[in-house]
């Protein structure tokens, strides 16, 4: 495998769900402003209506930026990155500077944990992710021992 080799582990559709209601929420209360500051300030109705289709371009291209684009784990033969994850700790390192790879619960939610050399840690909760939670944890456990340099027997 090439450094320049890499699987992404996407979001969950439940949790692409959940980030796409938030959404619409927000951009629902924005346009309950954007009318009322229609109506007080006597502005042309036709504002609104453009306002409502940049709104829909918006959600349009975030629930597409969800699916397609947005990542939680970058894995590379040289090491891993993380994102989109609130409180990961590390968000990058090589496989060179992780000492193992365990399971763990945080919070009553089950996380992948790789401890670093230098005592910090990368916590992913992998309910986020878009992939079996043991298949998960083998590829991560064989993508480490392939940076330390290990074969499988």
């Amino acid at each position: 495998m090439s450094g320049s080799e890499h699987v992404d582990y996407r979001l969950a559709p439940a949790f692409v769900a959940r980030l796409m209601g938030a959404a619409l929420v927000g951009l629902a209360l924005l346009l309950f402003v954007g009318t009322f500051v229609v109506a007080v300030a006597g502005l042309p109705p036709d504002l609104l209506v453009v306002a409502v289709l940049v709104c829909v371009a918006l959600v349009a291209g975030f629930a597409w930026w969800l699916r397609q684009r947005a990542w939680v784990l970058r894995a590379t033969a040289g090491g891993y990155q993380v994102r989109l994850v609130r409180g990961a700790g590390v968000r990058e390192a090589r496989w060179s500077e992780v000492e193992d790879a365990v399971t763990a619960y945080r919070r009553e939610v089950a996380c992948l944990e790789l401890r670093l050399r230098d005592g910090r840690t990368t916590t992913i909760p992998v309910g986020v992710l878009a992939v079996d939670k043991d298949d998960f944890v083998r590829e991560v456990q064989a993508r480490l021992q392939r940076g330390h340099g290990l074969r499988p027997l």
